[in-house]
């Protein structure tokens, strides 16, 4: 079991820590969450004992083996698999010494404990997990330094997983990931032996890997059981209790203060009234345990939409080199009010796809169409480093209203989360998330009619992610979104196109179809890549023949109930914006006095739409059902 007794812990004389204690039974796998900043990194480096703390003790099981990914990536010439190989430092020495040994007792122990760690499938094992993790067998025998450090970080997380310790410590792992690594390593932890304690703010992963959650707040810890979800609404419901029993407390103290007040004075109730102040005394004030609120993003809409297709590409090809284009045959149209989630591993080229449509990129060959007024805003992570490092969002925003007073650049800074006390900070002082809200603000500070999000939840924490689901559905123009995030494409996006094998197609799937998918592909290619006997060729490639033909069946007799979901859920919202232009109207008071007959005929217009809303809603919902059993029994 590991055990944090008592920890407090402080940098530059702020306290992230105080007497906080959790204990984690052996075998379990806890995701860590908690606000931006409150310390969830500096407890894994605790436990790890990269740092020491102030007060207390952090227990670890006896002869424990445990591993924390490193933040320094790996790049030096050695291959990926050896690199992997590598990071099970008892295996590797022993299997150095078995080469050089010459007594025989020391030679049989070796041999031994070799056959223990399963020394003989090693080379297999870790090519499955480099495999998982977007590296084909090729890459495998590649050297680290060729990688950029986005993909060495991988390879650094496939040696943790590879050393299987005891205890497992993961910071952040998805942010170096594609979609199809995060179902891997999902899939992954649901099923590893050993104690984990991941950092990670993505909802779908915690509620999927995870069977209990280590919630960092107010300097404390608290462990709950199950995943995210019953998380938030175990401490939804905790909260909503402690105000109750808040109030009720502070209505027996007003009461008893109101006593003292009425009765200190008289010979007859004095007594009581001592008594009612030693009540008082004894009476331990509750605090009213309300999260502290996320300062919410606001992506304004376009003033002046534009006609239908924003974008219309024909059969183009488009990449870096003219010889070596990254995608080819490329044929699609975008709309105004589309919102498309982009799947496809990384390297398949979705953000090159990305470019093309915002103009970035011209086509080799084919059409690019777009009107000559679109204006789009774009998110990239890389752009995080890309920010001017000595000024300040202040300096930023004030750059883009050169005609403004300085109250309104004040007033603009802050609506996007910079109080006085971050506004003048110079942006390489901020914090990933800091530098993300002030990107997304300057991405979208021209009401682009096409937003186009390239891995945007990287650097925020679970309750900034659902602050971007609200910005995302409350803009009104296009949107493109790149993400592993599950969560944020499920409830943002309503179509989805799949970029592989050099091209781009619509995907008529869902993402529940297309993680059994993915997971189906890794699997085969760690059968097929592992050299551990897989399916012969000829077998291999009628299994995927065969897997192929039952999802396209599958997404097949999904379509049609998909698109009347679809259909169904775009009427109810085309319902409720015109009944929201006729509220404003009908908002206004004068207009009953300058146009009563006009009021008159708004009035029974807003009735009818009520009406037309509530059968759309009613056979959206009976949609949405049959389309779910269907997505089940399928």
């Amino acid at each position: 079991m590991l055990h944090i007794n008592e920890l407090s812990y402080r940098i530059e004389g702020r306290p992230l820590f105080e007497n906080a204690t959790a204990a984690i039974p052996e075998g379990h796998k806890v995701g860590l969450v908690g606000r931006n900043g409150t310390g969830k990194t500096t407890l894994l480096r605790l436990i790890a004992g990269e740092i020491a703390p102030d007060g207390g003790t952090i227990g670890l099981p006896r002869n424990a083996r445990l591993a924390h990914v490193s933040q320094e990536a790996p790049g030096g010439p050695e291959t990926l698999l050896d690199t992997v190989l590598a990071a099970h430092t008892e295996l590797a020495a022993l299997t150095a010494e078995a080469e050089t040994a010459h007594d025989p007792h020391r030679i049989s122990e070796i041999h031994t404990r070799l056959a223990d760690l399963d020394a003989h499938s090693a080379p297999s094992r870790a090519a499955r997990i480099l495999s998982g993790l977007g590296f084909d067998e090729a890459a495998q025998q590649r050297s680290c330094s060729e990688f950029s450090g986005g993909w060495r970080m991988r390879v650094a997380l496939a040696g943790a997983l590879f050393a299987a310790p005891d205890i497992l410590l993961l910071d952040e792992p998805t942010n170096y990931l594609d979609l199809e690594g995060v179902l891997w390593l999902e899939d992954f932890i649901a099923s590893y032996p050993y104690t984990v304690l991941i950092v990670s703010h993505d909802r779908d992963l915690l509620n999927n890997a995870v069977d209990s959650i280590l919630h960092l707040t107010e300097k404390r810890l608290s462990l709950y059981s199950g995943g995210y979800d019953r998380f938030e609404e175990t401490r939804r419901e905790q909260q909503r209790l402690q105000l109750k029993l808040k109030k009720s407390q502070d209505d027996q103290r007003r009461h008893m203060e109101a006593f003292v007040e009425r009765f200190r004075a008289k010979a007859t109730k004095a007594k009581q009234a001592q008594s009612r102040l030693k009540a008082l005394a004894k009476l331990q004030p509750i605090a009213a345990e309300v999260d502290s609120q996320v300062v919410p993003f606001r992506f304004p809409s376009p003033e002046r939409p534009l006609g239908n297709p924003l974008i219309r590409i024909e059969s183009a090809s488009v990449g870096y080199d003219p010889e070596r284009p990254i995608l080819r045959g490329v044929t699609l149209r975008l709309d105004a009010d589309d919102r498309v989630g982009l799947l496809g591993a990384n390297g398949n080229g979705k953000s090159t796809l990305a470019k093309l449509l915002c103009g970035k990129l011209a086509p080799m060959d084919g059409q690019r169409r777009a009107s000559n007024k679109l204006d789009y805003g774009y998110f990239a992570q890389h752009q995080l480093d890309e920010l001017r490092p000595k000024l300040s969002a202040y300096d930023h925003i004030a750059e883009l209203m050169p005609d403004a007073t300085e109250s309104q650049k004040r007033a603009k800074v802050a609506s996007i989360g910079f109080g006085s006390d971050k506004a003048d900070t110079a942006s390489e002082k901020l914090s990933g998330g800091e530098k993300a809200r002030l990107l997304f603000a300057l991405a979208t500070f021209h009401a682009p009619h096409l937003l186009i999000l390239d891995e945007p939840t990287n650097h925020l924490d679970v309750d900034s992610r659902e602050e971007l689901i609200h910005a995302l559905n409350d803009y009104e123009g296009a949107v493109i979104l790149i993400s592993h995030d599950r969560h944020l494409l499920e409830a943002t996006v309503d179509r989805l196109w799949v970029v592989r094998n050099g091209t781009v197609a619509p995907y008529d799937g869902d993402l529940e179809s297309y993680r059994a998918e993915s997971l189906a592909a890794a699997r085969q290619a760690a059968k097929t890549g592992s050299g551990s006997g897989g399916d012969r060729p000829a077998e291999a490639k009628k299994s995927r023949e065969e897997e192929r033909r039952q999802t396209a069946q599958r997404r097949a007799e999904l379509a049609p109930l998909k698109k009347q979901m679809t259909d169904l859920e775009k009427r109810v919202h085309d319902l409720q914006k015109k009944m929201a232009t006729i509220d404003a109207r009908l908002a206004d008071h004068t207009l009953y006095e300058r146009e009563p007959d006009k009021a008159r005929a708004l009035t029974l217009d807003r009735a009818a739409l009520l009406k037309d809303l509530k059968t759309a809603e009613d056979a959206w919902f009976e949609a949405s059902l049959a389309y779910e059993e269907a997505a089940v029994d399928v």
